[in-house]
């Protein structure tokens, strides 16, 4: 499915998000020194190690952006015209390597825009789950998307 135009979603929309991804140590590594953030419980493994998690911790930005990331391809490709904001961004559980994660994306809001005809805001509830079915990451997106009828 390819990302929806505003006047195509309704409040309650669920899509669990196919494409699945198993996070590798390059994965984790790269993203924090891309990023420069030297946090020893991302990028060392002996403090990692001696740290109450025993292992490295995935970067939380990162978790992050795989979430909006996997959710893309069924909710706004295509259709996006911003990024609003994201809001409520909680990590309830950590990730570690080797964690497989998947996505599922909710409609919690629907608004049209005031400054652009046929064009709205979609509130999304995003979550990544692990393969031990524990939510990893929760966030609201706030995306405005064309209308079908736009150009």
């Amino acid at each position: 499915m390819a990302g929806r135009h505003f006047d195509q979603w309704q409040i309650g929309d669920t899509i669990a998000h196919e494409i699945r991804r198993t996070v590798t140590e390059t994965d984790n590594l790269l993203f924090s020194v891309m990023t420069h953030n030297p946090q020893p419980l991302h990028i060392d493994a002996e403090a990692a190690r001696a740290s109450e998690f025993g292992q490295i911790l995935v970067n939380g930005t990162y978790t992050f952006a795989l979430m909006v990331g996997l959710s893309v391809a069924d909710t706004t490709l295509g259709t996006l015209v911003a990024n609003l904001g994201y809001d409520k961004l909680v990590h309830p559980a950590p990730v570690f390597l080797g964690d497989t994660l998947r996505a599922t994306s909710v409609v919690e809001d629907l608004r049209a825009s005031r400054s652009r005809p046929g064009a709205g805001i979609v509130t999304f509830r995003h979550e990544l789950i692990n393969q031990r079915d524990e939510v990893v990451c929760r966030c609201l997106r706030m995306a405005l998307l064309s209308g079908s009828g736009a150009a």
